[in-house]
Order: structure tokens, then C-alpha cells, then sequence
């Protein structure tokens, strides 16, 4: 005697969507958008637990002029999974100024 099958999908009635689709939104145009950001490269700081910052130059650390709030809202940050010294590595890429 034949079994059913409890791997096989099970072809029910389907339902319509009925009705047509809504308009979809103009595209953006190259005019619309801002200009690509250009990074230069990337650099380290250091932040402790009182937030101050710190950056590697010439063989010692030196405070950092920025916070890494302020460097939030120009650069791109990236937190590093490693910390030293219960202080926090971030990677810095600030913009590079365009010259047209």
C-alpha cells in the first residue's frame, strides 16, 4: 500500500494577489546623489575609560586632538576586538580632500 511522501511540498490552491501592483518611486539619478567619499588610510587610537584618546607616533603614544565621538561625525570608525590595557583600539579613515 502507497504511503505519503512528508518530504514532498504540498501543491495547494494559491492565492491571487488580485489587483495590480503599486507605482514604484522614481529612480535616483546620478544628479541626486552626493559624491563618493575617498578614505585615505587608516590609523589607530587608542580610547580609555575616561574617553581620552591617544595615537602612535614615533615610538610613543600622544594624546589625540579628536575624541572618537567628533571623529564619528567626519571619519569612519571601526572598533578593533582587542583591547590593551582595558583601553579600546579603534581604526580611523579620515576623508580625503578632493581637488577638482
Amino acid at each position: 500500500m502507497a504511503r505519503n511522501n512528508r518530504f514532498q511540498p504540498r501543491g495547494g490552491k494559491r492565492k491571487g494577489r488580485g489587483g495590480v501592483a503599486p507605482p514604484r518611486p522614481p529612480a535616483a539619478t546620478a544628479a541626486d546623489r552626493p559624491p563618493p567619499t575617498v578614505y585615505g588610510d587608516p590609523f589607530v587610537v587608542m580610547e580609555d575609560e575616561s574617553k581620552g584618546t591617544f595615537v602612535y607616533k614615533s615610538g610613543a603614544w600622544i594624546a589625540h586632538s579628536m575624541s572618537i565621538a567628533e571623529c564619528r561625525e567626519s571619519c569612519q570608525v571601526t572598533e578593533l576586538p582587542q583591547k590593551v590595557k582595558r583601553m579600546t583600539r579603534y581604526e580611523i579613515r579620515c576623508p580625503v580632500e578632493m581637488e577638482i
